[in-house]
Parts: C-alpha cells; sequence; structure tokens
C-alpha cells in the first residue's frame, strides 16, 4: 500500500519503490511481472548493476538462461568485482553446458569472496564431468574454510562412500550430524553405512529419525524395505519398496529390489515384471539381464533366458573393456551361464564361458591383492571347474564372512545329467540411499581398519552433482540363507 502511494505521487519515476515491488512479486512466485518492473527500474537508471542483476535473475528463473548471461555480462561493464555476478554467470553457464566458461566464472567469484555455494557449483561441474577426485578435492578445501557447513561435510561424506573410504566418509558425515542432528541427507547416508555392515536395526532406527523429516522420500523407503529384507521380512520389504515405487515410478534401482525380493520369495512371475521394468529404465546393465534370465529358467522358458544371458554377457564384457574394469567387471555373469548352458548339455559353450570368467577374477586379483570372493562363488566355481575337466581350484583369495554373496548359479536340465545348482542367484540389490556409486563389485576394497564390505552401483554422485542430490548413494543387497537367499548391505 506505501509503494502504491509512494507510486502515485512520483506519478510511477520512485526506482526504489518499483524495485521493492518487483522484489515482493517475485517472492510471491510472479516472477514475468517482476522481470517487467526491474526492466523499468533499468530504464529509469541504465548504470545500475543492481538492477541488472535482478533483471538476469528473473531471467534465469524463468528459465532463459542464454539471456540471463547477456545481462549478467552487461551488469559486470559496470562493477567487474562483484561475487554474486561471477557466481551466477557460473551458474548460468552449467545450464547450457558450457563447463569450461562455467569454471572460470565460479574461479573468479572465489578470488572475490569465498563462500560455500560456489564451491558447491564448482564441486557439481566436476562431478558432471565425471571427475570425482578433483570434485573431492575442491569439497575438502572448502570444508577447511567453512568446517561447519552441514550441506559441504555431507557432500563429501558421500563421495567419500562412492569411492570406497568408508573411514573418512563417516567421520564427515559424523561432523555433519553435530552441527545439524536433523540433517537427512547425512541421517540417510550413515544409515546406509550402517545397513551395508549389517547393522539394520540401528539403520532403522536412524531411517525413523529422517522419516520425520521426509516422510515421502523414496530412498528413504527403499533402503527401509531392504532393512527389512535383510532381517528376512520380505512382506514389509514388498510394502516399502512399492511405496517406494509409487513416490518415484522411474527409479529402476527400486525396480531392482523388487525384482530381487521376489526372486527370493520364488515368485518367478513378479519378479520378471519388475525385472522387465527395470531393463527398460536402465538397458546398459548385465547384471539386471543376468537376474532376468533367473526368473526366465524358473518360468522354463530356457530359450529366452539363454538369450538374456547372452545380453548380460555382452554388456558386462562392454563396461569390462571400460577405464572401470575393477568395479564393474562381474565374473558371476559368466559362472551363471556357464551353469545354464551345462545344465542344457552345451559343454563347449559352458567352457568357454568359464574360462571367461577365470580371466576377469584373474584380473580383479591383479587389480586388488587382498581381492576376496564370496564362498558360494567360490564353491560353485570349483565344482563347475570339476564338471568341465577344466581344474578345480583357482587362486582365489580367502572368503571375506562379511560380504555373503548370494548369487547362486542354476537353472533347470534337460539332460539326463547332474544339474549343477538350483538356479536361484540373487544379485546384489541397490537402493537409492546416498547416491548411485557406479559399482557392482564381488569383492570389495576394505579401507584400513574397516570390515569388508561391498561397494555401491550411484546416484553420483553423479548428483552431488545435481542439487546436491547425493542422497542417491546405492544399495547392494548380498546374503546368504537356506535356498540362497540373499542379506543386503547398503550404500
Amino acid at each position: 500500500a506505501i509503494i502504491k502511494e509512494q507510486l502515485q505521487d512520483t506519478q510511477g519515476m520512485c526506482e526504489y519503490a518499483i524495485y521493492v515491488q518487483a522484489l515482493i512479486l517475485r517472492l510471491e512466485g510472479k516472477i514475468q511481472q517482476s522481470l517487467e518492473l526491474f526492466q523499468s527500474c533499468s530504464i529509469l537508471n541504465p548504470t545500475s548493476s543492481d538492477n541488472l542483476k535482478q533483471v538476469a535473475r528473473s531471467l534465469f528463473l524463468l528459465g532463459k538462461h542464454k539471456a540471463a548471461i547477456e545481462v549478467y555480462n552487461e551488469a559486470a561493464r559496470f562493477n567487474q568485482k562483484d561475487w554474486e555476478i561471477c557466481h551466477n554467470l557460473g551458474v548460468s553457464y552449467i545450464y547450457i553446458k558450457d563447463f569450461k566458461n562455467a569454471e572460470e566464472q565460479l574461479n573468479m567469484a572465489l578470488q572475490l569472496n569465498k563462500h560455500g555455494m560456489t564451491y558447491m557449483m564448482l564441486g557439481k561441474i566436476y562431478l558432471i564431468q565425471g571427475n570425482t577426485e578433483k570434485a573431492v578435492e575442491i569439497y575438502k578445501i572448502a570444508v577447511d574454510f567453512f568446517p561447519e557447513n552441514t550441506e559441504l561435510l555431507t557432500t563429501l561424506g558421500l563421495l567419500y562412500m562412492q569411492l570406497g573410504k568408508y573411514q573418512k566418509a563417516f567421520e564427515h558425515l559424523g561432523n555433519a550430524l553435530t552441527y545439524d542432528p536433523n540433517n537427512y541427507k547425512a541421517i540417510l547416508a550413515a544409515g546406509s553405512m550402517m545397513q551395508t555392515h549389517g547393522d539394520f536395526d540401528v539403520a532403522m532406527n536412524k531411517y525413523r529419525v529422517a522419516a520425520f523429516t521426509v516422510p515421502e522420500s523414496p530412498p528413504l523407503w527403499t533402503n527401509i524395505g531392504m532393512c527389512f529384507f535383510g532381517k528376512k521380512k520380505y512382506v514389509a520389504a514388498i510394502s516399502c519398496l512399492k511405496r517406494a515405487n509409487y513416490l518415484s515410478p522411474f527409479d529402476w534401482k527400486i525396480l531392482y529390489n523388487l525384482g530381487l525380493v521376489h526372486l527370493t520369495m520364488q515368485q518367478y512371475a513378479s519378479a520378471f515384471h519388475f525385472l522387465s521394468a527395470a531393463i527398460n529404465l536402465q538397458p546398459r546393465m548385465g547384471e539386471l539381464y543376468m537376474l532376468l534370465a533367473v526368473a526366465l529358467t524358473n518360468l522354463d522358458d530356457a530359450d529366452n533366458a539363454r538369450r538374456s544371458y547372452e545380453q548380460a554377457v555382452q554388456l558386462d564384457e562392454y563396461v569390462f573393456q571400460g577405464l572401470h574394469l575393477f568395479y564393474n567387471s562381474n565374473p558371476l555373469v559368466n559362472l551363471n551361464f556357464a551353469v545354464l548352458l551345462y545344465n542344457q548339455g552345451d559343454k563347449k559353450e559352458a567352457l568357454q564361458q568359464y574360462q571367461e570368467m577365470e580371466r576377469k577374477v584373474s584380473v580383479l586379483m591383479e587389480s586388488n591383492s587382498n581381492a576376496e570372493f564370496d564362498p558360494e562363488l567360490i564353491e560353485m566355481a570349483q565344482k563347475m571347474g570339476a564338471a568341465l575337466q577344466a581344474g578345480d581350484s583357482l587362486l582365489w583369495s580367502k572368503p571375506c564372512k562379511e560380504a555373503k554373496n548370494s548369487q547362486r548359479s542354476c537353472s533347470k536340465p534337460t539332460s539326463s545329467q547332474q544339474p549343477l545348482g538350483t538356479n536361484k542367484a540373487l544379485g546384489q540389490a541397490m537402493s537409492s540411499a546416498a547416491g548411485y556409486s557406479k559399482s557392482m563389485q564381488l569383492a570389495a576394497v576394505p579401507e584400513k581398519g574397516m570390515e569388508c564390505s561391498t561397494s555401491a552401483p550411484s546416484d553420483t554422485p553423479g548428483e552431488a552433482e545435481d542439487e546436491n542430490k547425493v542422497e542417491e548413494s546405492a544399495e547392494h543387497t548380498q546374503a546368504k540363507e537356506k535356498n540362497s537367499k540373499p542379506r543386503p548391505v547398503a550404500e
């Protein structure tokens, strides 16, 4: 009312009154109207960098990033040492995927003024480009400047989780919770670490706290579901996972977990349904095809099971030849396929898959001399070696008690020979707990002083990454029980 009166007295020529009115409209969500008023301010005072900054900000909020960049550059001509202009220019460049200029502007902003938000955006650029190590360096520098910034501490902790450095991850997440006990991202991440090591009850207590803050979080309900799965409460697990699926119907990790739980319960048609849906959303992941083949085998569809295994092997080989050799190759795909082929009487092809599995195991052991494998995997591989007369003793490392992997090979025989397995190869289940970490490994590299644990597949945090949504760190579930039902572990 005061602004209206002031504008009437000045015949609409009061720059400050128009400026404040525009700010009010923006806070009310009327971005287009606020833009028009800020443009009026710029007409009244064309040399004001503040007016131009607000025009650019409104353009940015309307999604007109290129136009915003032009106006920010115009504002920079009047004030070259404005941290806000450089920062917002960098953010605008990120949205048009001009990462080189974005990095340059954000570094200029940091030279003018150290700010936690600028460090976050700079780290995001490196995460989008896949340079996790550089992002970690940036966040470490940021934490040194802002040791009480819970967002920076949480993001750095999640990145350490992705890299398998659990001790450092726990330290930073613990610091974040010290400053903000209700930080749901840190709570989710800490809970998933406990879940990874089988402390399901402790993890559930953490999730109860987070549920008050984010009761409709898909990662939260996914992790709660997999805690129930680890406690062998399968109906409760399915209920929680279906709630997560309702909240996030296009998250393939939730569908993966649902498929895994149904496989465990020997509900193969339902497992086929969820695994097929996951494959439609994530068609480049070999382990999904492997589990789909398990479901098909138990549905007496041997032909399609074989096709699914062939696709799994092809995709696994593709990743295996890539840069992330250690984290992405999965010898279990070849072992499962070999068992199916053997039980169908195709010993020649089975031997080829068995030899491919041996090759992958050798490379894994060369990459990591401490590599450890699940005892069930070793046992099945030795049985296959004996059956195929390929030798039954491999240079396996000592099995890790904590890394029980229940992915048993199996299929129903088509000949009179004795079948080798029960075909309940239930893989590592993943939930989007704190960042999808591109790894599906059988043998994890334990941090010094830590127990052996599996690493996640992550949201990278390619999204620690996006708006700092690093709560997508994935959750591998592996376990052993009668009839090879898995025990989950989360990340």
